[in-house]
């Protein structure tokens, strides 16, 4: 079957965003549009579309999941040497984007990014199923591999190494803040008129200004 994809659109009816529904912390407003997305249940709510800047100057995307929120940061986990840890360590600065279809919402934000302490990221990474902590050793994230029966034997070898006993945080592993200085929501209107308020972070205070859709 052909897929007509130019006239594929929806139209967005569900609400609007209003100055009178803004909080002067953005990070508030995000936090009410997460658990509104939660509440809605949007598929993984907490994915986020995480672009990266390369050494040749080039732009990487992927999706990760936020973790956690703080005063001015959002956190994600990952491996230090994968593509993205290496593009992080070259160029410090990242931006994310948040798609909740079923609230016709959207959220991006951009800013500076600094690695968390080891604790951290250990007190983080005993909270995660064992499986997932046998998966952080077994693969060295972005590099070749012959083929998946290899990334299973890797799998099984970690296995066993680490059978009946605690996984320590692999030193190649951890977690990443965004400090954040940007934030955009979005909300689908009619017609195309969509809500975008764009919020910045200048000489320690939040401003905003309404942009066109």
């Amino acid at each position: 079957m052909k897929i007509d994809i130019a006239n594929l659109r929806e139209e967005y009816t569900r609400g609007g965003l209003r100055e009178e529904d803004l909080t002067d912390d953005p990070i508030i407003l995000f936090r009410k549009w997460l658990e509104e997305a939660v509440e809605s249940m949007a598929a993984e709510p907490n994915a986020m579309s995480l672009a990266t800047i390369s050494e040749d100057g080039t732009p990487n995307s992927r999706v990760v999941l936020l973790k956690e929120i703080g005063d001015r940061t959002i956190r994600f986990f990952t491996n230090y040497t994968s593509r993205k840890g290496k593009d992080l360590e070259i160029n410090p600065f990242a931006a994310v984007s948040f798609w909740w279809p079923e609230l016709e919402r959207q959220v991006r934000m951009k800013g500076s990014i600094k690695k968390v302490s080891r604790h951290e990221s250990d007190e983080y990474f005993k909270s995660r199923p064992r499986e997932s902590q046998l998966g952080a050793w077994a693969s060295s994230q972005s590099a070749e591999v012959d083929n998946r029966e290899k990334l299973k034997e890797d799998y099984e070898k970690v296995s066993k190494q680490f059978k009946n006993t605690i996984i320590p945080t692999p030193e190649y592993w951890g977690g990443i803040d965004i400090y954040v200085n940007e934030i955009e929501f979005w909300q689908g209107r009619p017609s195309r008129l969509h809500d975008r308020i764009l919020f910045t972070f200048e000489r320690d205070e939040w401003s905003y200004k309404r942009l066109q859709p």
